[in-house]
């Protein structure tokens, strides 16, 4: 097993995993970060703002008019015989086209938010994910699959609702209650003084309940990410689970972590539900105690009937804003802790690399020597800056390790000064059992990790000169956990070398012994591939895989363990098929079936870190040391 995979657990085998969210300590460089994203949407945004003040100022306008309508036309008109209504039906229709014109505003302004929200979106998601790109493997070995998920789903969703209802509803409700307060002061400040003491007390009581389900809020958004990190390992693992008969215990972890998120919901759900009902019922009591009153200074000729009836429609219009505004309070608040996952993320340190040294095509001139080309000519070079020139170094596949020292986590060393070399060509085989650091050799070698003790040359040339994106072109890759994408056979074998004919496609499936097979799936190597391959065997994946790095034609091979899930027969044939792939390259094999490296032109054998045997087959033998051992069956490698 490969000594990096340290991901965080909990729970035992199978338990959840993720790393724990922290609390939104940045609210304020949140929010401007978020509004980076909003700059390319000026224009959206203050046709927002306007329409968003026009639909407030058409409500509020209309309210006013209950002022003149009570005391200049419902009142003097009662009694009345055949009154002229022609001036009452000329405010109704001016009120009629307030309301109209905000219906018309708030339409635009919820359309323009839409588009303004999605936009937004698009761009986070997509920086998102082309940092994550960047990140370094070490970043994945130590995080959940699931809690990195989460940040596309669960938080992308939060911030979504934020943008298209949530903020705006929360500025227009901000608004409203500005615009009814001027306009209720200017009706009767002696009433605007009871608003002002109600408004007090609503807001002590949405700052404790927004403080208790703020940090509520927080804890589930946490708890739901470790459960969906659970659930997406147990749905990949599914076999595995059914195999040992694990699902009892599966269940029982999921009932923690589902008990947990449950608990997490009901404390934030339940102050925020506590709001409402709380707010609804207190501005009952505040257009109550507004109405006795109003009423009250009305007999007593302090004020008059339409400005008591405007006054109240407004203490109706001020306490539902004022309540919409602490129900969003809530969801912008977990917003924010999204946002914050998001760019925590988008923070990560990404993965270095200084490297000058690039590579290239190339082509032999009339002398022999080595000239850049923008075209496929079979010949790779690496194209090296010395001072004001360059250089120009055939690849050859030629690998020196001197001294080496590593370790993933700083404090366990996992190969202890390692010297090694593999000359242009030489198949180079690694044993030993697991953890002795046989994988680790060739994570470094394709710099997945940089070395902190000793050296590693490639061609002659430092490693860590090398840019690490033409590093890795240069070599091809068979790993132990073969992994397929969603898409046509074709285009899997093909994401080796993008730009491969599917005649080279066909060979290379045929170096690898996966034409017959391929062939006689439904359609052959038109058919598409779901679920990682799911539809296929474990071998027949395998294969696949070895003709993906074969597409490559590549200097440098590297497998490991690529054939541990085909059968000897089969693995005969592609050994045997792939023995051309291999000529004139500089092959590094790891492999549990010592038969398999029998022919290999160097033997290293690694216990803990170190190499404790090396020479070809022959001299092992003949040494009578460990390979002896296992290759005898005196030891098995485990």
């Amino acid at each position: 097993m490969n000594q990096k995979n340290t991901r965080v657990q909990s729970g035992g085998p199978g338990g959840p995993r993720g790393v724990p969210m922290g609390k939104p300590e940045e609210i304020k460089k949140t929010i401007k970060r978020i509004f980076v994203y909003l700059k390319g949407f000026r224009l959206h945004i203050a046709a927002v703002a306007v329409c968003l003040l026009v639909s407030a100022a058409s409500s509020i306008a209309c309210t006013y008019f209950l002022k003149p309508l009570f005391n200049n036309f419902i009142g003097p008109l009662i009694g009345r015989q055949n009154p002229d209504l022609s001036e009452f039906a000329r405010i109704l229709t001016l009120m009629a086209l307030l309301y109209l014109s905000g219906v018309v505003a708030l339409y635009i302004q919820n359309r323009l938010m839409l588009e303004v929200s999605t936009r937004t979106l698009y761009r986070i998601r997509a920086d998102l994910f082309s940092h994550m790109e960047k990140l370094p493997i070490s970043y994945f070995d130590t995080h959940a699959t699931g809690e990195t998920m989460s940040r596309y789903t669960n938080d992308i969703d939060t911030l979504r609702n934020m943008l298209g209802q949530s903020l705006p509803q929360f500025l227009s409700s901000a608004v409203t209650v500005v615009g009814v307060f001027l306009a209720m002061l200017l009706l009767s400040p002696s009433l605007t003084i009871l608003v002002v003491l109600m408004l007090l007390i609503m807001l002590k009581i949405i700052a404790v309940l927004g403080k208790r389900s703020g940090a509520a809020f927080k804890r589930q958004q946490r708890a739901l990410g470790n459960a969906n990190g659970y659930i997406e390992e147990m749905i990949e693992g599914q076999k595995v689970v059914k195999v040992f008969c694990h699902e009892p215990v599966s269940k029982q972890e999921f009932d923690k972590l589902n008990e947990t998120l449950c608990d997490a919901s009901v404390e934030a759900n339940t102050a925020a539900f506590l709001l409402m009902p709380i707010m609804s019922n207190l501005s009952y009591i505040h257009y109550a105690f507004t109405a006795v009153v109003g009423s009250l200074m009305a007999i007593a000729g302090m004020l008059d009937l339409g400005t008591v009836a405007a006054f109240l429609q407004y203490t109706r219009s001020f306490s539902q804003p004022i309540t919409q505004i602490s129900q969003q309070f809530n969801t912008l608040l977990s917003a924010l802790a999204g946002a914050e996952r998001i760019f925590r993320l988008m923070d990560e340190q990404v993965e270095t690399d200084n490297g000058d040294v690039t590579l290239v095509n190339a082509v032999r001139d009339e002398n022999g020597e080595l000239q850049e080309c923008d075209h496929r000519t079979g010949l790779w070079a690496w194209r090296v800056p010395e001072g004001d020139g360059v250089s120009y170094v055939e690849v050859r596949g030629a690998v020196v390790f001197d001294h080496v020292t590593f370790s993933y986590d700083g404090k366990k060393t996992v190969l202890n000064d390692v010297s090694l070399y593999a000359k242009p060509g030489q198949k180079i085989a690694f044993v030993g059992s697991t953890g002795a650091g046989k994988t680790t050799i060739t994570n470094l070698i394709n710099r997945f990790y940089d070395v902190p003790g000793g050296g590693i040359t490639y061609d002659g040339i430092p490693i860590e000169r090398i840019h690490k994106g033409d590093l890795r072109r240069s070599m091809s890759m068979v790993l132990q956990d073969t992994h397929l994408f969603t898409g046509t056979v074709m285009e899997n074998i093909r994401y080796g070398k993008l730009d491969a004919t599917d005649e080279e496609v066909v060979k290379a499936a045929s170096l690898a012994n996966a034409d017959s097979f391929i062939r006689h799936l439904p359609h052959g190597y038109d058919t598409v591939l779901q679920s990682d391959g799911d539809n296929l065997s474990q071998g027949q994946r395998q294969l696949l895989a070895i003709a993906r790095a074969a597409v490559a034609d590549p200097p440098v091979l590297v497998l490991d363990e690529a054939t541990s899930s085909i059968d000897t027969r089969t693995e005969a044939l592609i050994e045997r098929g792939m023995d051309s792939l291999m000529e004139g390259r500089t092959v590094f094999v790891i492999a549990h079936r010592l038969s398999t490296v029998r022919n290999s032109n160097a033997i290293m054998v690694l216990e803990q870190g170190r190499i404790i045997e090396r020479g070809d087959h022959d001299d092992l033998i003949a040494a009578r040391g460990k390979y002896y051992q296992l290759y005898t069956g005196m030891f098995e490698l485990d």
